[in-house]
């Protein structure tokens, strides 16, 4: 079993890495067009409230409340209970998040008030900034019914991971890169502005994903009629699941869109330079912690459900091990190479080398959080496997309560860094407050060899750290051409991991512990 979840964990991370593979050239396609200009503000505005829902109905709060159910129907049940279980939510699902996307296309303008009102304030006084509102409400037209498609999508995810197929869900988030870039360079110059096209982009790619996945759900035996089912017993123990998880699990998505909140308030680029920082950030979040959240998920349900306590507190472990032998180099290099890399990757046409620092200085602050975001998505599956959504909502409603105060603390002096700043601080306090729960409730504590273990990654990742810094002088990144720039950062990206995977053997860590930690 250890081999087989080890070898899940690589697919999924594999198929994560092509999709950010691919919206990392989706962005560098958006920052050629747009830069971090007004209306770059307003197609990333459009594109997060309907990614955030998303981020609730198919990948947050559904897939935890609906996957623990799922493999407790399927453990006990026969194939027709769990095909009736999968009509029922299907159809109960698809009903609502239809109704969904017609309020958010019919309620456009209000929602743009509510979330940029920087930008509605404007408009009601006839300033120039208020033409974001206007663009942004049509934007948000295009983009919101993507919600309807990628529920379902998740949805269809949802039930081939809980049957060990992880591969299929992974790869389809690809489909939706490939439409933006497609309709970047296809459809930009049919409109007078390019962000609709982009917008285009993220509807059909929404289709494209859906319809991806149809065909393997029927291969499955699961693609079957939908049907309304609110009633219906098992439907009522996943809404009633869902319901707080719809906070508790996307605590750091409702903080990123306080963010943007605060941040139309501020210069115009704040929310574009958030933006691309926190799209830097999203590859190594999801390389390794999504990824490894998504296959454990289904595997902590199984052993609730066989009441394999032993084995939940070993996956757990598992899966902090590897999370954190991962993260820590990740978030170090991140912040020594911000600006490296923001040069490289999208410095060209509109965006600038003023705003590659710019976001450079956000990503700097975002990476300070992230391995307590990646720890957050293995930590909150470990009470939604047990079917336990009320705990997290409480830190959850803390940990967003938090994220405000720092907003509103950090912003006036450090404007959108604050921002950024506060989001790591608050996605820190939310791991601490949920790992403190488990081991109160003696579900896990991190063992003494785990923690030597954590003492061993942090060591070899000073030791890469520090060869990066000493290293960063003989590089002129802002002066030098693209050529020299991705050569300077190859050899740094190329310096760091040998010596972090030489500093880790050396001080023990080895590629087996990862095969043998994990338990049925």
């Amino acid at each position: 079993m250890a081999k087989k979840l080890l070898k899940a964990g690589i697919i999924v991370s594999s198929m994560t890495m092509l999709s950010r593979i691919l919206g990392l050239l989706r962005d560098i396609v958006v920052a050629n067009i747009m830069g971090a200009g007004a209306a770059a503000d307003v197609f990333f505005f459009a594109n997060k409230i309907p990614n955030f829902l998303r981020r609730l109905f198919a990948e947050g709060a559904f897939a935890q409340a609906f996957i623990p159910v799922l493999t407790e129907v399927h453990e006990q049940a026969n194939q027709n209970k769990t095909k009736d279980f999968v009509a029922k939510v299907s159809g109960t699902l698809g009903i609502l998040v239809f109704i969904t996307a017609i309020v958010g296309v019919l309620g456009s303008s209000v929602l743009t008030a509510l979330f940029g009102m920087g930008w509605y304030i404007a408009y009601l006084n006839d300033e120039p900034v208020g033409a974001k509102f206007e663009l942004a409400s049509l934007l948000l037209k295009i983009t919101f019914p993507y919600i309807f498609f990628i529920s379902l999508t998740g949805f269809a995810g949802a039930i081939l991971n809980t049957l060990n197929k992880f591969a299929v869900a992974a790869f389809t988030p690809v489909l939706l890169n490939i439409s933006i870039i497609a309709c970047a360079y296809f459809l930009a110059d049919s409109f007078s502005e390019p962000a609709f096209a982009l917008a285009w982009g993220v509807f059909i790619g929404g289709v494209v994903q859906l319809l991806f996945q149809l065909p393997f759900l029927h291969r499955a035996g699961l693609l079957v009629k939908p049907k309304w089912g609110w009633q219906d017993p098992n439907v009522i123990k996943v809404r009633t699941l869902m319901i707080p998880a719809l906070f508790g699990v996307s605590v750091s998505q409702i903080n990123l869109l306080l963010d943007t909140l605060i941040a139309s308030f501020l210069m115009t680029g704040s929310i574009s330079w958030l933006y691309y920082s926190n799209r830097l950030l999203e590859f190594p979040l999801g390389l390794f912690g999504i990824a490894i959240a998504t296959v454990i998920l289904p595997t902590l349900s199984r052993n609730h459900v066989q009441s394999k306590n032993i084995d939940f507190s070993k996956n757990l472990d598992w899966a902090l091990r590897l999370i954190a032998c991962m993260g820590v180099p990740a978030a170090a290099a991140l912040f020594i190479l911000a600006m490296p890399l923001m040069l490289v990757i999208f410095q060209r046409g509109e965006f600038t080398v003023d705003t590659a620092y710019m976001a450079s200085l956000s990503l700097m602050a975002y990476t300070t959080g992230l391995l307590s975001f990646m720890l957050v998505k293995i930590f909150a599956p470990a009470f939604y496997s047990r079917q336990d959504t009320k705990t997290p909502v409480r830190y959850g409603i803390m940990t967003m309560a938090a994220n405000m105060f720092f907003n509103l603390v950090l912003a006036i002096p450090f404007g959108y860094v604050g921002l950024a700043l506060a989001t790591a601080i608050s996605g820190t306090l939310n791991a601490l407050l949920l790992y403190r729960k488990l081991s109160q409730l003696g579900v896990y504590h991190i063992s003494k060899d785990t923690w030597f273990y954590l003492g061993k990654v942090v060591l070899a990742t000073v030791l890469m750290s520090s060869v990066l810094l000493w290293s960063m002088p003989a590089f002129d990144f802002a002066e030098s051409s693209f050529a020299t720039r991705l050569k300077g950062l190859a050899t740094l990206i190329a310096l760091g991991l040998l010596t972090y995977s030489i500093s880790a053997f050396v001080l023990g860590i080895r590629p087996k512990d990862f095969i043998s930690q994990a338990k049925a």
